[in-house]
């Protein structure tokens, strides 16, 4: 049985929570928080088709078309993973490629013990890594225009 994650992991979950919903109100882009199916087909899109399906921490996802009562069919415009000690190796080796494969615009690492972040985003040829940010840095999403975040600000209240 998986354990809950950590108080640190579900406080970083809700910050970005908040910071994304407070930035997307009046846009047409929706966050959905885990557990929160995605299911990213490789042929068809019929669910019985569909054998990968993964619940990110956070997902964005601007295309309407791509929701329905079950969660999201399709790569999201951007999501967030937030690391824990159990869970490091999974998000970055395999949902890292599960989510390049299936076109997920940007990809945001967050490791809220270190208090860093790193962006992934998708050009023609797989993803680009950003540098590591982190305390004092002021960073950006190339998928949502105009969403910032101070990171100085963002990881203060964690301890």
């Amino acid at each position: 049985m998986d354990c809950a994650p950590s108080r640190i992991h579900q406080e970083v979950a809700n910050g970005f929570s908040f910071a994304l919903n407070k930035f997307l109100q009046g846009k047409h882009c929706k966050i959905h928080s885990a557990p929160f199916d995605v299911r990213l087909p490789s042929k068809s899109k019929k669910n019985e088709d569909i054998f990968t399906v993964v619940q990110p921490d956070l997902c964005v996802i601007c295309d309407k078309s791509k929701l329905d009562d079950a969660g999201c069919i399709g790569a999201p415009d951007l999501i967030v993973e937030i690391l824990s000690i159990s869970n490091n190796r999974k998000e970055l080796y395999h949902k890292y490629e599960v989510y390049r494969e299936s076109g997920v615009k940007e990809y945001w690492l967050v490791h809220p013990f270190e208090q860093t972040l790193l962006i992934n985003t998708l050009k023609d040829w797989g993803y680009v890594a950003s540098r590591l940010y982190g305390k004092g840095d002021i960073v950006e999403s190339s998928v949502l225009k105009g969403f910032q975040l101070d990171l100085e600000e963002f990881f203060k209240d964690l301890d």
